[in-house]
C-alpha cells in the first residue's frame, strides 16, 4: 500500500516540527477544531436540560457522541462517559471501587501500566485494606505473559487492571485469557487502553471486559477523558456525585458541568477514525514505523526496548543512546526541530523492572497519522548524530 499523507489534515502539524510526541498528545484534526469552534461560536454553547433550543442541542451533542464513540469502539453508547482526563476518571472509578472493597480483597494489576492505572489502584486498596498486587512482564522481550498474570487471580481477586498497550514500549499484551481467568472467579476487568486506541482498531463486546478507559486528545481530539464501563455495573457501583446528578444512565457518572464544546470535538475526532478506518490507520503507520523500528536497531550504539519486530505492539519506539542521557538526546533533537519525550513516561513500574530508573529512563518517539517518511528521516539522522556513527 502507498503511503498516503494526512498532515494537510492537521493546521497544528505545519509548522516544521517534526512531531514523535503524539504518545503523550496529538495535534487536533481539523473537523475537530471546526467542531469545537462552531460549538463556541453560534449559540450552542449553554447547558442541557432546558427547554430552549441551545439546552436541547446540549442534550443531542451528548446523545450523537455517545453513539459515535460506541461504534468506534464497538460498545453499547449507554456505558460512554465523558470526563476531564484518564487520570480523573481512573480515580473517580477506583474511588468507587473502593468503597466496595474489603480487608483481603485484591486487586491484581501490572508492572507494564501507566502510574495512571496503577496508584489510583494501590491507593483504594490501602484505604480499605484490601491488597494490590503487581504482575511482572518479561524485560528480556518486554511482553507480558498472560500466565503472569493469571497466577496472581484468586477467589480473594475483585479487579484485575490491565494495560491495552503500553504507553512507554508499545507492547500489547493478549488480554482475552487473563479477562476470561478474572471473569471465572467473579472478578471485574479495568483496562487502560489509553496507548491502544490510536493506533488499533477495539472492540469492546469482543474483549469482554467491564470497563475500558481512553483519552481522546490521543487520537486527535481536544484535552479530554473517556470511560466505557457496562451499563449494569455504571449503574450499581457507588459512584461519588453531587445528589440532584442522575440517578443513573452515564451522567451518573460525569460529575458536574460537561465539557461540551471539548466532547464536540471527541464527537468529530471518532468520525475521523470511523472514516478513515482503524486498518487504514495501522497500515499507514506501519509504513513509518518499520523504517524507524530498523533504523534505531541499525544505529551503533542504540538499544530499542521493546519488542523488536512489528508484531505485538504499536507504533511506539523507546530508546537509549550509549553516552548520552536521555534527556540530552531529547534536547539535542528539539534544537532540530524533532520533538520527543524522555524519562519514565509515567511507566515508573516498568522502567523500574528494566533498570533505568537511576539513567534518565528512555526516549520515546511514536508514530502519529500527521507524520510522514522525511520526519522519520531527521529523527534518525539526528540520532545518528548524537551516537557519533
Amino acid at each position: 500500500m502507498a503511503f498516503v499523507s494526512l498532515r494537510h489534515r492537521f493546521p497544528g502539524a505545519a509548522d516544521g516540527w517534526a512531531r514523535f510526541d503524539g504518545p503523550s498528545g496529538t495535534q487536533v484534526v481539523d473537523t475537530a477544531i471546526t467542531a469545537v469552534t462552531d460549538w463556541l461560536s453560534d449559540g450552542s454553547n449553554g447547558c442541557g436540560g432546558g427547554y430552549f433550543d441551545a439546552a436541547h442541542r446540549c442534550d443531542e451533542l451528548l446523545q450523537r457522541a455517545r453513539a459515535t464513540v460506541g461504534t468506534l469502539f464497538h460498545a453499547d453508547p449507554a456505558g460512554v462517559c465523558f470526563g476531564a482526563n484518564m487520570t480523573t476518571i481512573t480515580f473517580a472509578v477506583s474511588r468507587a471501587v473502593g468503597a466496595t472493597l474489603r480487608p483481603g480483597d485484591r486487586i491484581v494489576g501490572t508492572r507494564l501500566d501507566h502510574d495512571a492505572n496503577v496508584s489510583p489502584w494501590m491507593l483504594a486498596a490501602q484505604q480499605a485494606g484490601a491488597e494490590h498486587v503487581l504482575a511482572p512482564f518479561d524485560p528480556a522481550t518486554c511482553t507480558l505473559q498472560p500466565e503472569h498474570v493469571i497466577e496472581l487471580i484468586d477467589e480473594r481477586t475483585r479487579w484485575v487492571t490491565l494495560p491495552g498497550a503500553s504507553n512507554l514500549l508499545g507492547t500489547v499484551p493478549d488480554l482475552r485469557p487473563i479477562i476470561d481467568a478474572a471473569h471465572a472467579v467473579g472478578a471485574r476487568v479495568f483496562v487502560d487502553a489509553v496507548a491502544l486506541a490510536p493506533h488499533l482498531p477495539i472492540d469492546i463486546a469482543a474483549l469482554g471486559c467491564d470497563a475500558m478507559v481512553t483519552s481522546p486528545y490521543k487520537w486527535y481530539a481536544p484535552h479530554s477523558g473517556m470511560l466505557w464501563m457496562q451499563p449494569d455495573l455504571l449503574e450499581s457501583l457507588p459512584l461519588y456525585k453531587v445528589r440532584p446528578a442522575d440517578a443513573g444512565g452515564p451522567r451518573r457518572f460525569e460529575t458536574g458541568m460537561p465539557n461540551y464544546e471539548a466532547i464536540a470535538g471527541v464527537d468529530a475526532a471518532a468520525r475521523f477514525l470511523l472514516e478513515e478506518g482503524m486498518e487504514r490507520i495501522a497500515a499507514a503507520e506501519a509504513a513509518l514505523f518499520q523504517p524507524l523500528l530498523t533504523g534505531l536497531q541499525a544505529i551503533p550504539g542504540v538499544t530499542v526496548w521493546g519488542v523488536q519486530g512489528m508484531a505485538g505492539r504499536t507504533p511506539t519506539a523507546a530508546f537509549t543512546v550509549s553516552g548520552r542521557t536521555p534527556a540530552e538526546v531529547s534536547q539535542a533533537l528539539a534544537a532540530q526541530k524533532v520533538a520527543v519525550w524522555d524519562g519514565h513516561n509515567y511507566a515508573v513500574e516498568a522502567v523500574g523492572q528494566l533498570g533505568l530508573a537511576e539513567s534518565g529512563g528512555v526516549v520515546r518517539a511514536g508514530i502519529s497519522r500527521y507524520l510522514e517518511p522525511n520526519d522519520v528521516e531527521r529523527l534518525l539522522s539526528g540520532v545518528a548524530q548524537l551516537s557519533g556513527r
